[in-house]
């Protein structure tokens, strides 16, 4: 697996709030580095089970998962610290490894070019690191605004002008993306398996009609619900009602 994070940058967040979720960090990575795997999960999930939550949190709980044996758990949280760094490539690869292990192989559908190309660039940062750039990008903004209003010089006026007006709307767009970054976040519309095999429905009802088979690990999007039922949809199109006590949301 990749990376096995001791970071100061958790470690520091970790002592602004409370000593004990440090504390449990440094046992679970010792109890990692000892290949007491199932130790180091316990830790790490009882720090997420206190409130606590990073990518880099998720991303070595994910790691213990894995060397544990439990890969549907591996595949959710490494899920879940994507969520928290949709660009990181070490996350990304260890979710590629697992999913080698997976039953269902499902065949995306094809998006248009530009699809894939905006959610590239969505997906350059977090909600908070858009929210962040935003704030530059009005400052910048501003500051030529300023330029605009004080400078008496024609050329710098015109140029200051265009830029200011090009920065509010790459700010605009700025925001727009941590929007939808934070919708990921906040909305939980993936999930993942973790019943063996799961017969999915034509309706929310065990008397509903038997459209396919999916199996552990497989990672779907929860469509609607009803009651006790969710409606999914796979990567390749094919949509039905499951159980929700088979699924556990990202």
């Amino acid at each position: 697996m990749k990376r096995i994070f001791i970071t100061i940058l958790l470690i520091s967040g970790f002592l602004g709030a409370n000593a004990q979720p440090l504390n449990l960090f440094k046992e679970a990575n010792n109890y990692y580095a000892a290949n007491e795997f199932d130790k180091a999960v316990k830790n790490y999930e009882s720090i997420i089970n206190q409130g606590y939550e990073s990518a880099q949190l998720y991303f070595n709980l994910g790691n213990a998962c894995y060397k544990n044996g439990e890969l549907t758990k591996a595949i959710l949280y490494y899920e879940r610290a994507k969520l928290l760094a949709p660009n990181d490539e070490d996350i990304q690869f260890n979710i590629d490894l697992v999913n080698q292990f997976v039953v269902d192989k499902i065949e995306a559908l094809p998006q248009p070019f530009f699809i894939k190309w905006g959610q590239g660039i969505v997906n350059l940062f977090s909600s908070n690191g858009w929210a962040w750039f935003s704030i530059i990008v009005l400052i910048m903004a501003l500051s030529g605004l300023g330029i605009y209003l004080f400078s008496k010089n024609p050329l710098f006026r015109q140029i200051s002008s265009t830029t200011a007006v090009v920065l509010f709307s790459l700010c605009i767009l700025s925001m727009i993306f941590a929007g939808k970054q934070k919708a990921k976040l906040t909305k939980h519309n993936a999930a993942i398996v973790f019943s063996s095999t799961v017969t999915v429905k034509s309706s929310p009802d065990n008397s509903g009609t038997d459209l396919f088979v999916i199996h552990e690990g497989l990672k779907v999007q929860i469509k609607d619900e009803v009651g006790s039922w969710y409606n999914i949809r796979l990567a390749d199109g094919n949509s039905g009602w499951v159980q929700k006590t088979v699924l556990e949301k990202i």
